[in-house]
């Protein structure tokens, strides 16, 4: 079910109005959950068949439309990610959230076609991919808990009431996740225009095959982790070491020298984007240590690469 409507539109009866108005709130909500625009929209797609599947009569006797769609999609989302472990044990290699483009994070609809402003995910640091990692980490409980109190500011008795666990517990739930974000951002932060200059220079240093120049830009105990998905070739398993790192980029090159390298915004950070005969194949999110790149997340699955593609 695609609720392609604009939720402005004026033709539309009010209450049907607020409803699809929800829709953004639902996208952001569910990508965060799940670090994966496809789950997230099949998520919406689901609470929006749900709601619609009840009567006139139920409808209109739930007080807040708002709450009930992000109790539903957050209950769906809960599910989704407890089966997530058994799902990701048949995973071929690492998996890799689903990285975000930035030309106004549109999102396909089911056939293809270009989505609404209902569907934009809002850019901020808890789609960062080193967020979305830490995310990634977290119990089930603990991820909604915290995304839902931190990141969209509900109560603890709105997350008790979604999560299904008291308000003392949600608020323990969201501070074990608080440590897990305060224990990953240990490294100094980078400004974005240093970021940015360090991913310009990785990208040259790379179209050169330039070992000495990326080792230079790489942390010694940097780490890179690629995300095939068993569709395409990736390492399986994470390379450490600058020295380790630089050379599978150069023999990267080697392989495939038509490769064109162009710098983009993945998850509202400066990264990279690889094409092949003007077919994106990988998109490179990286995080910083300083003056140095930490961690490097290639993602190469196409299944993920959709957004990178469509339009």
């Amino acid at each position: 079910m695609s609720m392609h409507l604009e939720p402005e539109d004026s033709r539309l009866e009010p209450g049907l109005r607020a409803v699809l108005s929800e829709r953004r709130q639902l996208i952001n909500l569910a990508y965060r959950f799940l670090g994966s625009l496809a789950d997230a929209e099949d998520v919406v797609q689901e609470t929006y068949a749900r709601w619609y599947a009840m009567s006139e009569e139920q409808r209109d006797a739930v007080a807040s439309p708002g709450g009930w769609l992000t109790t539903v999609a957050s209950r769906v989302c809960l599910d989704l990610l407890g089966s997530a472990r058994a799902r990701r044990e048949r995973y071929v290699g690492e998996w890799i959230p689903e990285p975000l483009p930035d030309r106004m994070e549109w999102i396909s609809g089911p056939a293809g076609g270009t989505g609404d402003p209902a569907d934009r995910i809002t850019l901020d640091e808890s789609v960062n991919m080193a967020f979305l990692v830490v995310l990634d980490a977290m119990t089930p409980a603990e991820r909604v808990a915290f995304i839902l109190h931190d990141v969209f500011h509900y109560s603890f008795a709105e997350v008790a009431e979604i999560v299904g666990r008291s308000p003392a517990a949600c608020r323990q739930l969201a501070s074990s996740a608080r440590r897990r974000i305060s224990a990953a951002r240990r490294l100094p932060a980078a400004a974005t225009a240093q970021r940015a200059d360090l991913v310009r220079d990785f990208k040259q240093a790379w179209e050169a095959k330039d070992i000495e120049a990326l080792i230079g830009l790489l942390d010694p105990d940097a780490t890179t982790i690629a995300d095939g998905g068993g569709l395409v070739s990736a390492q399986l398993l994470p390379v450490t070491g600058g020295e380790q790192i630089a050379h599978v980029f150069a023999d990267v090159l080697g392989r495939a020298p038509d490769l064109t390298i162009l710098e983009r915004t993945v998850n509202g950070q400066p990264g990279l984007v690889a094409q092949q005969d003007g077919v994106t194949v990988s998109v490179l999110a990286f995080d910083f240590d300083g003056d140095r790149i930490k961690h490097i997340w290639a993602v190469r699955n196409p299944e993920k690469l959709r957004p990178w593609t469509a339009g």
